[in-house]
């Protein structure tokens, strides 16, 4: 059975550095194009950083841009959103996906991924 579990949400300071996990099982993740999305209270679920799948190249929304990364790694079947410098507009559930639909640069539409985690949680408050 396909499942991916997402760990490393909980309080962070602004200013300071969290790291998401999003591990896979029934999958092997580099075959599959990733993404990381979020939803905050009352907004809709956006896209804020993509992996192309077999070391394609990545892609992330403008307001990460710079502060976020994400990466894969295979050995773990793992990928790690790492949060740098966070702002309290960043307060939101965060969710991992997966597609082996796509081919090429990946996109952060939520409407292109098929599988999807539980979610956690990430409040940036001092």
């Amino acid at each position: 059975q396909l499942q991916l579990v997402e760990s490393g949400g909980g309080l962070v300071q602004p200013g300071g550095s969290l790291r998401l996990s999003c591990a896979a099982s029934g999958f092997t993740l580099d075959y599959y194009t990733i993404g990381w999305f979020r939803q905050a209270p009352g907004k809709e679920r956006e896209g804020i950083a993509c992996v192309s799948r077999r070391g394609g190249g990545s892609n992330y929304l403008d307001s990460v841009k710079g502060r976020f990364t994400i990466s894969r790694d295979n050995a773990k079947n793992t990928v790690y959103l790492q949060m740098n410098n966070p702002k309290p507009e960043d307060l939101a559930v965060y969710y991992c996906a997966a597609t082996s639909k796509l081919v090429g640069l990946c996109v952060l539409h939520p409407r292109a991924y098929d599988y999807w985690g539980q979610g956690t949680q990430v409040t940036v408050s001092s």
